[in-house]
This record gives C-alpha cells, structure tokens and sequence, in this order.
C-alpha cells in the first residue's frame, strides 16, 4: 500500500495524534464486501474448519478474487494503495468472525512481507512482493524456535556463507503457514562473535528448498485452522541474492521493526474477536428469557454489556492511534504504542470472550455455540508476536526512559540557568 509510508517522522517533538478515517468510496465498498464474505464463506464453515483443522482456502480464495490480498500493499509493489489503516480495518472485519482464518492472512499480507518491505533491494522487492500482493504466493515468518520464544537474542540457527550462498541449519518452532507457506522469512545468526543483536539475518527461503522439511502439525486450544508446526532446516542452500537487503548481521532489527507493525494488526484481530463476542452476547441475551423476562433487561446483564462496549472502543482508539504511528509516520514512539495496543486488545478480548460465554450459560459451553471458538482462541491473543508480560515490561522500559529524558533535561536546564 502506498499506504505503508514508512516516513521519517521530522518532529522534535511528541505532537498530539490526529488520524484521518476519510476512506474512499472504493475503500468503503472493498470493506462491505469483506463483511459479506465473512458473513457468507467463514462464519457457516467456521465451526466446521475448527473441528476438523482443514486450512481455509475457500475463504483465502475469496480474498484473492475481491481484491483483499492487493488492498494490503501499495500500487508499487502490485497492491491496490489504498488508506494506510486499510490493514488495520480489513484485520478487525475478519477477526470479528474468525481468528484462525485472520491469523493466516495476517501472517502471508502483514508479517512475513515487512521485512522485505523494510529492508529488502528494489530486485528482491520486484520478485516477491507483487506475488504476495497478488495471494499467489502465501508467506511465513519464522523466527521462534524450542529454545528461543521471548528471547530472540537465544536463536541458535545458523546461515553460514559458503561462496555465493549461505548454508541454513537450524529448527524453528510453532511457525504460522509452515507447509502452507511458499516463501519463508528466516531470521538466523550469520555471526557468532558479535552480540546476538548484531549478528542476525533474515533471508527468502522458498518452500521446495533442498534441505527444507516440516514438523506435525500442532493439535492446538483454539487456531485450529491455522497450521502451526515446526521447520527443520538441514544443510538448505540459498542464494546470496536472498539475503534481505543483501547485507548480512541486520536481521535483529528488521525483526523488531516489523514487529512494531505487526502487532497492530494483532491488536486489530483482538478488536475484532471481542467485537464479535460481544454481538453474540447480545443476541443470546436478547433471546434468552428467564423469570418472565429477556436476561438483558437485567441490570447486572446490562452492566457486563456496557464494559464490554467501553473496553472495545478503548482498544480500537489504542489500535488505531498506534496504526498511525507505525504504518503511516513511522514515529519514534510507534514501538511503545504498537505495545499498548497489542497488551491491551489481547487482555479485553479475553475478558470479552470469558464473560460473553458466561452470559450463554450453559449454552456456551457447548461446540455449537460460535462463542465457545472465540473463547478458546482469544487466548493466544496474549501469547504470540509479544506475550503480554513481554510487552509491560516494554511499555515500562519506555516510560523509565521518557523520565529519564525528562530528568536529564531539567538538570541541563538548570545547570544553564
């Protein structure tokens, strides 16, 4: 998307967040039919693909033929360049009616592409963007491994140059499209002697590498139409010109910067599911009757509704203000929002789900209720792309940094005055 502009933000400092919602009417039109698709093709399987974890590929199709796949990316790179928070918009619309099917989605548009986006040469964006745009191509990245979830700097795969290429050994754990994907975002260490922050690459590796092979697939809680299952890199050649942005040892960043970016759609897929929890609670309490009235007309009922609208609304302002900063002014304070966004769209859409399954009672509590998935799948909202713990000690390190800044600041002050 032309929308991803990734402009240096030319402020000193920290101006109030003013963030343009004027879509076109093309923009608004893709949206509704997004809606209508989700409401046709996902919503009447999604039970179905939860049961048996089949991937979704009636509904990635759909998004193919409607234009989906290009509204993520700028018209540069094959896409449609549309509004820059059309990502944010599309992530939410289909986490309102399935998580697993916006995972994958996510994964292929948002985060497996972004560090090509970020730091990949004009060649190697030519290759692989326009077929990410298009959906031919579905996208993975794999950066966790058995050893290494939180921790990144702990990553022991190897990519070791040997004349025009580099030799990948190493496992990879958990990853998201693993065996679906056909392009695979690796993050490896190229250099052992420096810190692990410095000495890591993310490299293109296609899926019928040599060398290449995957783990079962993971029998989950929730997601369970995502296949989430381990790489097994063995002895895998790939060409130099695959190496992102043909340096070696700027992977660490590249990561870190595209997980700014992504975790606002993660954030924006915790909007969505709480969203759609919260309109399956008011339809069962509107239809529910006991003691000779709806269960909506009482007042601790009304009550647990109204939190649900407030902390929505809160999350989705969250969302939006850090979509503005990551993909659109590339703000220097895009890292802690996209943070703040993540954390708490993760935390509420759990409370919604759990307390939207208690308003069903009974009914919630079975495989044929649509709340029963959401409750089971909001869970990993707070574990995957940063857990939440992960992302307050984040957020605090950045305010203790701001006071800091502060500090210093006053003291200079003084010591001039």
């Amino acid at each position: 998307m032309e929308g991803t502009q990734m402009n240096s933000f030319e402020g000193k400092t920290m101006e109030p967040c003013f963030v343009d919602f004027q879509l076109s009417k093309e923009e608004q039109q893709l949206l509704e039919l997004t809606r209508k698709v989700c409401q046709d093709v996902i919503a009447p399987t999604a039970a179905a693909l939860d049961e048996s974890g089949e991937f979704p590929e009636e509904a990635l199709q759909r998004f193919r033929e409607i234009g989906l796949f290009r509204a993520i990316f700028g018209a540069p790179d094959g896409g449609l360049g549309m509004h820059p928070l059309m990502p944010v918009f599309i992530t939410e619309m289909i986490g309102n009616y399935c998580l697993g099917v916006g995972t994958i989605f996510g994964a292929s548009t948002v985060l497996a592409p972004l560090p090509l986006r970020l730091g990949g040469t004009p060649e190697q964006k030519k290759k692989y963007l326009p077929k990410f745009a298009s959906g031919e191509w579905l996208g993975s990245f794999a950066m966790t491994e058995p050893e290494a979830g939180s921790d990144i700097t702990s990553l022991s795969t190897t990519a070791v140059k040997k004349g025009d290429r580099y030799i990948l050994n190493g496992t990879k754990k958990w990853i998201t499209n693993a065996g679906r994907a056909d392009v695979y975002c690796i993050l490896a260490v190229t250099d052992k002697s420096k810190d692990p922050r410095a000495g890591m690459s993310c490299f293109l590796v296609e899926k019928d590498s040599p060398g290449m092979t995957f783990g079962k697939v993971e029998n989950k809680l929730g997601l369970r139409c995502v296949p989430n299952r381990p790489i097994i890199l063995e002895n895998v050649e790939v060409p130099e010109e695959n190496l992102i942005g043909m340096k070696p040892n700027k992977g660490f960043n590249l990561a870190l910067q595209s997980l700014t970016r992504s975790r606002v759609m993660v954030a924006a897929l915790g909007v969505g599911l709480a969203s759609g929890a919260c309109a399956e609670a008011l339809r069962h309490t509107h239809q529910r009757k006991q003691f000779g009235k709806r269960i909506n007309e009482f007042q601790v009922v009304q009550h647990m509704l109204a939190d649900f609208a407030v902390k929505i609304e809160t999350a989705r302002t969250m969302t939006y203000k850090a979509g503005w900063y990551a993909l659109v002014l590339n703000h220097p304070e895009a890292s802690k929002y996209s943070a703040i966004a993540k954390y708490y769209s993760s935390e509420i859409a759990m409370q919604v789900a759990t307390d939207a399954l208690q308003l069903h009672g009974g009914y919630g509590f079975i495989k044929e209720s649509p709340i029963e998935k959401m409750f089971r799948d909001a869970k990993v909202l707070s574990i995957y792309e940063g857990t939440s713990q992960m992302l307050k000690g984040q957020i605090a390190t950045s305010l203790l940094a701001d006071q800091s800044r502060v500090q210093r600041q006053m003291l200079h002050s003084a010591a001039t005055n």
